[in-house]
């Protein structure tokens, strides 16, 4: 009985209050499972542009799990211990439908988050992308390398914003001592990804179960690197607590690469599918190339990837072939 109850104190003791912006979206939903599943106090911040409640209804009977609707432009009071800053669109789809506002919401929701943190003391990791580094010109991207990115370009809203909240991360810890960490997250798929939200994983799954030509743009062999969600989890969780000198950023993603050919390929035979190629013109300023160097995250955070493609891919398009046969049972 007594066993019982110190677990219990250790418990109280460790728990942390963890707030998760774009904690209702397909990354910040699975970091909420995970933070909940360390026995944390977990407050979900998202204002449902791409974020679903659906993603998240599993959690809402939890006393340790909060949801607020919120929107990051504004400023958020509430007292917490670390925070992961994640709201944002993440697809071309979705931020390119309203730029300013997606430019707002990295350079003002950094700004607020920040504020948060200052007036709380808190710990903040910013959810940075791959896309700081644009079309590169070095391959594989290594953290040093400045990127070569369009500043007036379709996607300039999101990449110049993500490079802006950099900025705005390591000024507050340079100017307010503000322990900061920043990732640089690479191509990440999984269960809960939008079937609408026109990244390739997505959108060749959905195509390829619904037996529909699949859309490549391009000649297709632009590359990618994939890493499964929960490995990318992981990933974020070591970040947040590794020492407070390692700020990074540091990349996080898999370095296993494919051609968008390959990865339909793949698709189409995982799913069973008669689904045949079908090309596009490449849309502007689309990189040719993408793979993370991961030396940096295997160094300070123990840090590698799991989950092979092929397992993860299988895992992904259980979920889509379940999510599109409830549409089809409702229509």
């Amino acid at each position: 009985m007594w066993g019982l109850e110190i677990r219990k104190i250790n418990t109280m003791l460790s728990r942390k209050r963890i707030l998760v912006t774009g904690g209702a979206g397909f990354l910040g939903s699975h970091l909420c499972d995970r933070l909940v599943a360390d026995g944390h106090d977990v407050i979900c911040a998202d204002n449902y542009f791409t974020g679903t409640k659906d993603n998240i209804v599993h959690l809402m009977n939890n006393a340790h799990f909060e949801v607020l609707r919120h929107d990051v432009t504004f400023p958020l009071y509430v007292e917490i211990d670390e925070i992961y800053n994640l709201a944002c669109p993440a697809s071309p789809v979705h931020y390119q439908y309203d730029p300013v506002q997606t430019t707002k919401t990295t350079v003002h929701g950094a700004i607020n988050m920040l504020g948060l943190a200052k007036r709380t003391g808190a710990k903040i990791l910013q959810a940075s992308t791959s896309e700081v580094y644009g079309d590169p010109t070095i391959h594989p991207q290594t953290e040093d390398y400045r990127g070569n990115v369009n500043p007036i370009g379709p996607r300039a809203c999101y990449d110049e914003g993500k490079r802006c909240a950099e900025t705005l991360f390591f000024d507050y810890w340079r100017q307010h001592e503000l322990q900061i960490k920043v990732a640089r997250i690479f191509n990440t798929y999984g269960p809960r990804m939008h079937p609408n939200d026109g990244r390739v994983v997505s959108n060749f799954i959905v195509q390829s179960l619904r037996g529909e030509p699949v859309t490549i743009y391009g000649k297709g062999t632009q590359t990618r690197s994939f890493c499964y969600v929960d490995d990318l989890v992981e990933g974020l969780v070591r970040l947040m607590g590794s020492p407070p000198e390692f700020t990074g950023p540091v990349n996080l993603g898999n370095p296993g690469e494919l051609t968008m050919i390959q990865l339909a390929e793949k698709i189409i035979s995982l799913t069973n599918s008669k689904s045949e190629l079908v090309f596009h013109p490449l849309p502007q300023d689309d990189p040719t190339q993408r793979e993370p160097d991961i030396t940096l995250a295997k160094d300070n955070l123990d840090w590698t990837p799991g989950v092979s493609v092929d397992d993860g891919l299988k895992k992904t398009i259980a979920y889509f072939d379940r999510l599109l046969a409830a549409e089809n049972a409702s229509a």
